[in-house]
């Protein structure tokens, strides 16, 4: 097909570029940094922020787990995944 626009296509693969960035991010969390623990304080964090709700918060939550607004909470099986 000749193409007259006078417009190059070209590609540009990231991939490189890509795990050069994770690199670096992995890089700036530091030698200290611990996933497991981080993982395990954003949990806590979620269930601490759910806990104690009424009746009517619990019926509101619910329903945005249900249209996937919200993630659920982890009942620990992990078949459930």
């Amino acid at each position: 097909m000749d193409d007259r626009s006078g417009h190059l296509a070209f590609t540009l693969d990231l991939t490189l570029e890509e795990a050069r960035r994770r690199a670096e991010v992995i890089a700036a969390l530091g030698p200290d940094w611990d996933p497991v623990a981080a993982l395990r304080a954003e949990e806590a964090a979620r269930d601490l922020l759910y806990s104690g709700l009424d009746a009517d918060q619990e019926r509101t939550y619910a329903m945005l787990v249900e249209a996937g607004v919200l993630p659920g909470r982890d009942t620990g099986d992990a078949a459930a995944h």
